[in-house]
């Protein structure tokens, strides 16, 4: 394969050995300066805490290298200096077993041992946590609901060996529902254009501001510029459980959500302050919110009094503590508010 310089390839484009013109105007200049200011700033600052992840296993305790067998490559997100580290499940979560071991590279060149604190596959989501004694650079997680479509992002991690590797785009929709490897939806996802590739999973998605708003966690393989992340709103409940409880208890009413718009009318109509909801986009039939009469296209205003401004929200709600317990759901149907009672369920995790 003959590689062609860009620079050479645009020229060829317009017929000509050299550029007419290779001069920027100025004010454009100014924008672009501004632009990669802003990605420079954020790289310098988010970069040390993004490392490289290895899950291996051996036939036999000490094994070297070239006894064991890879079941993992990733990147993470160091969220706590003491070297907790948000990753995706599909990449740390085969490191359950006693053989296995995840090695952890920094950015610097240190090299550490991890353990599997925790993870939720219904997520794609885990939580490891590093043997040595050590601080270690970290991002805060920020709040995912206040992003906007068109958004600058920032995807910094791993891929095919190629540390600290860098890509920009923009947040192209909120409130996605993603099918995890288990078979579940994963609600409140952001789909972006910044280029995700192999080994890209668990490294972080960056705001301009400097804080982690999701986890980048899949691509649609044969399409361009449609990858995903969970929110970080999600990531930060996620975390919460794995560390005190090593798993994550969650209440299950048997519903895909996603957020909307509410439109001032309905507002109006429901008195609500809140100008985003969750709307039901399916409703399963033999689960707690189809028994309750809940229909597709109902919009989700409240759990028991507090308001669902989002699909993190509504995640957040359906704790261990709602299970096989009554709550007032507050539905939004057409210029009716309607009160449903449900019990939630326990949702089961698929083995």
């Amino acid at each position: 394969m003959k590689i062609i310089p860009i620079s050479q390839a645009l020229w060829s484009r317009h017929g000509s050995a050299e550029p007419a013109n290779s001069a920027v105007p100025a004010e454009d200049q100014a924008l672009l300066d501004a632009y990669s200011r802003a990605v420079i700033d954020v790289v310098d600052r988010i970069g040390p805490a993004v490392v490289a992840l290895a899950v291996r296993s051996g036939e036999r305790a000490g094994a070297g290298r070239s006894g064991e067998a890879m079941h993992g490559a990733g990147s993470g997100v160091i969220v706590a200096p003491d070297g907790l580290i948000l990753t995706n499940s599909h990449v740390a979560g085969a490191a359950g077993g006693s053989a296995s071991r995840i090695g952890v590279t920094t950015p610097d060149g240190q090299e550490l041992r991890a353990r599997l604190v925790g993870d939720d596959p219904d997520t794609d989501l885990a939580l490891l946590r590093v043997d040595e004694a050590v601080t270690l650079p970290s991002a805060p997680l920020g709040d995912s609901k206040r992003l906007k479509r068109g958004q600058l992002v920032i995807a910094i991690g791993n891929p095919l060996g190629f540390e600290s590797t860098v890509t920009t785009g923009v947040v192209s929709a909120l409130g996605r529902s993603l099918r995890s490897r288990n078979g579940r939806l994963i609600d409140d996802v952001i789909q972006t254009d910044a280029a995700l590739n192999p080994g890209n999973s668990g490294g972080p998605l960056v705001s301009s501001h400097g804080e982690v708003v999701g986890i980048n966690t899949a691509v649609i393989m044969g399409a361009q510029g449609i990858c995903f992340a969970v929110a970080a709103n999600t990531a930060n409940f996620v975390l919460g459980e794995l560390v005190r409880h090593g798993r994550v208890r969650r209440a299950f009413i048997g519903i895909a959500a996603q957020q909307i718009a509410v439109p001032r009318r309905l507002r109006h109509a429901a008195g609500l302050a809140e100008d985003r909801a969750v709307i039901a986009a399916t409703v399963e039939p033999d689960s707690a919110a189809g028994r309750a009469g809940l229909r597709p296209g109902d919009i989700i205003v409240r759990l028991d009094g507090a308001a669902i401004a989002g699909a993190d929200d509504l995640v957040r709600a359906l704790t261990g503590d709602t299970i096989g317990r009554a709550v007032t759901l507050e539905v939004q149907r057409g210029t009716a508010l309607l009160r449903l009672s449900l019990v939630p369920q326990e949702r089961r995790r698929a083995a």
